[in-house]
């Protein structure tokens, strides 16, 4: 599917299985920080909206404007953080070389690279909805 010009509705009709759409104070922000920290593909991109990819995976980011009449809106605090609660975990990702784009970026690293007993070396860095993301790899 080309993401870039696939009409609204024929996206929507696409999607399956479970699905991950973050509302973000700013769109742009948000999609540059991911693609610069984790190498996500961000597509379709404007103030309101962003489809991403890792890998063959595919999340949405949305504005507040976009979701005017939404239930989930009058939920959403005025200061962050947002994402209290969430992980996004990238299993895909070095969390060293995700820490160190991250802190040039000025994240907030909550849990530098630490290896897990449930056999992951991971870390926890916030971006600035406060939406935690959890770059990892196997141990070896």
């Amino acid at each position: 599917m080309d993401y870039e010009t696939v009409s609204a509705e024929d996206f929507g009709k696409s999607l399956r299985g479970i699905g991950l759409n973050l509302l973000v104070r700013d769109v742009r922000e948000t999609a540059t920080f991911l693609e610069h920290v984790f190498g996500m593909g961000v597509h379709r991109l404007s103030e309101d909206f962003a489809i991403l990819t890792y890998g063959v995976q595919l999340f949405q980011l949305h504005s507040d404007g976009t979701y005017g009449s939404n239930p989930l809106l009058g939920l959403l605090p005025e200061n962050p953080p947002r994402g209290a609660g969430i992980e996004i975990r990238l299993y895909d990702t070095d969390p060293e070389a995700a820490v160190a784009r991250a802190e040039a970026a000025g994240a907030v690293i909550l849990q530098a690279p630490t290896d897990k007993p449930h056999g992951l070396r991971e870390a926890y860095i916030l971006c600035g909805d406060g939406y935690a993301w959890v770059p990892s790899r196997p141990l070896d």
